[in-house]
């Protein structure tokens, strides 16, 4: 389906998208500096090459210019994973792990076997769906490491990248979509964590 949005809108609304991206990125880096934060790496690992692909699956689906901030996202988060290991965040990486970011890899191989860049932004989400665990499971148990304000951000900013694509098809909307709802349930199971928390500590004071 094309967009019926002019592409002056949607010029506008990826350009919104990206300053979302930084706006969202650059607190994250510095509670990383700080040591406020402690993202789990390899959940930022797998994030950045599932992006990074789905970026070129869009842009051949003709996402248009509705594709930038799925880039820059991508190379952002790939930042993200260098900067939070030098930092030592989150490293433990289990057998699940591993798993999850061969299947983000596998997503290659489908694109060049059946000839569709569907095939791959199909295993790409469900790779960064299940790559979301690492961070959902830190999040459960440590529901005070993770910036909310972050994910909701993302939650908007992918909403307008989404509105922003040239074209609406499975191949561009798949992705962003999916990772959008991923942030939205994160965020209310956090809170949900940190508001159990919180009741808890006051029943025993």
């Amino acid at each position: 389906m094309t967009n019926p949005f002019g592409i002056e809108v949607r010029s506008i609304l990826s350009v919104i998208a990206i300053w979302l991206t930084f706006v969202a990125y650059i607190p994250y880096l510095k509670g990383i500096k700080e040591g406020k934060v402690q993202p789990h790496v390899f959940s930022w690992i797998i994030w950045g090459a599932t992006t990074c692909i789905v970026f070129f699956a869009q842009w051949v689906g003709n996402g248009g210019i509705g594709t930038l901030p799925i880039a820059i996202s991508g190379i952002t988060t790939f930042l993200v994973a260098l900067f939070a290991y030098h930092k030592r965040g989150e490293i433990k990486i289990t057998k699940v792990d591993w798993f999850f970011f061969i299947l983000a890899l596998s997503s290659l191989p489908f694109w060049f076997f059946f000839s569709s860049p569907l095939a791959a932004v199909i295993v790409l989400s469900i790779a960064d769906s299940l790559g979301f665990i690492p961070t959902i499971r830190k999040g459960y148990t440590l529901p005070h490491s993770e910036p909310l304000g972050f994910y909701l951000i993302f939650l908007i900013r992918n909403t307008l990248a989404i509105i922003a694509l040239a074209e609406w098809n499975l191949t561009t909307v798949l992705f962003p979509g999916s990772a959008g709802l991923a942030c939205l349930v994160f965020v209310l199971l956090v809170k949900f964590r940190q508001k159990h928390q919180k009741s808890f500590s006051t029943t025993l004071d």
